[in-house]
C-alpha cells in the first residue's frame, strides 16, 4: 500500500495545475501562522526539513501569515508564475484557512491550490497518542485506573463553529484510540476552558486527567494549558513523524482534486 501511494504521489506531482505534464512537481508551501516565540520558528524549520527528507526532489517552501519572515506573499512572489500547493500548518478550519490564506493565494502570480488544514485526521491522533505516551500515559491500564482516567484536548480556540467541530472530531477519534473520555477545551476565544473541562471530568469521577497539547509548536498557549494539567501534560505535536507524513498527504490530496484556491474540507 505504501508503495502504491508513493507511486501515485509521484505521478500526480508530474501533472501541472492546468493538466499539462511537467518535469518538476508543484512546490509545496507550508503556511505557518507565525509566533514571537523562537521555539515555534525552530520547530517549523525542522518540520520543513523532515518533509524534504520524506520527498526528495519536491520543492518545499515556508511562508507565514504574520509575525515571522518570510511572509506568505513574499514566498509566493518568489515562485513567479510557478505552480504551488499551499498546506496550512493549522489544525482546523477557521478565519486563516477560509479567508487569509485564500486571499493571499489569489493575489499572487503563482498558480496555486490551497489544501485542507491538517485536522481532523487519524495521523494527528497518532501524533497526539505518541506525545501522551512520552508524557507517561500507559496504553495498558487496569480497569480501575481506566475508570478514573480521562484526557483534555487543549486547543488554541476559535470563534468559528467549524473549527470547534473539527477539534471535537479529533477528540472523538482520540477517545476511541485511548478508550477513555476526551474533552476538547480551549486557551482562548471559545469554551470550555481547560479548568472547566477538568472540573467537568472530576464531577464524573475522572481524577486522573492528562492534558493533550493540540498545538503545532511550543508557545504561550501551549505552556499555559500544560500548567493547568492536574496530572500530566504532553508536548505539542511539533516534529512528530506523523506530522510530516500528514503534510505530504494534504499536498497529494490537493493534487488529486480539481484546482481551486479555496481550501478543501478537512478529511482523512
Amino acid at each position: 500500500m505504501n508503495r502504491i501511494t508513493s507511486q501515485l504521489a509521484t505521478q500526480l506531482s508530474l501533472v501541472s495545475l492546468d493538466g499539462r505534464r511537467r518535469s518538476e512537481p508543484p512546490a509545496l508551501v507550508l503556511v505557518a501562522h507565525g509566533s514571537r516565540d523562537p521555539r515555534t520558528l525552530s520547530t517549523v524549520h525542522t518540520l520543513v526539513e523532515r518533509v524534504r527528507e520524506l520527498r526528495p526532489g519536491l520543492p518545499v517552501h515556508l511562508g507565514h501569515i504574520e509575525l515571522n519572515a518570510p511572509l506568505l506573499p513574499d514566498t509566493l512572489a518568489s515562485l513567479g508564475t510557478g505552480d504551488a500547493v499551499l498546506v496550512p500548518l493549522l489544525l482546523s478550519r477557521g478565519y486563516h484557512v477560509k479567508r487569509d490564506i485564500p486571499e493571499m493565494a489569489a493575489a499572487a502570480r503563482a498558480r496555486t491550490r490551497v489544501a485542507a488544514p491538517l485536522g481532523p485526521h487519524p495521523l494527528l491522533v497518532e501524533a497526539l497518542h505518541g506525545r501522551l505516551v512520552e508524557a507517561g500515559w500507559r496504553n495498558r491500564m487496569d480497569e480501575a485506573t481506566r475508570r478514573v482516567s480521562a484526557v483534555v484536548l487543549a486547543a488554541a480556540g476559535s470563534r468559528d463553529p467549524e473549527a470547534a467541530a473539527d477539534t471535537g472530531r479529533t477528540a472523538r477519534l482520540l477517545s476511541e484510540r485511548l478508550g477513555v473520555p476526551v474533552l476538547p477545551a480551549y486557551a482562548s476565544a471559545a469554551t470550555p476552558t481547560i479548568e472547566t473541562a477538568v472540573r467537568a471530568l472530576a464531577a464524573r469521577g475522572r481524577h486522573r486527567v492528562a492534558v493533550a497539547s493540540y498545538f503545532t509548536a511550543p508557545g504561550l498557549f501551549a505552556t499555559q494549558c500544560a500548567e493547568k494539567a492536574p496530572w500530566t501534560a504532553s508536548a505539542p505535536l511539533g516534529t512528530h513523524p506523523a506530522m510530516a507524513r500528514l503534510i505530504l498527504h494534504r499536498y497529494d490530496q490537493s493534487l488529486a482534486t480539481p484546482a481551486t484556491t479555496e481550501p478543501l474540507l478537512a478529511s482523512a
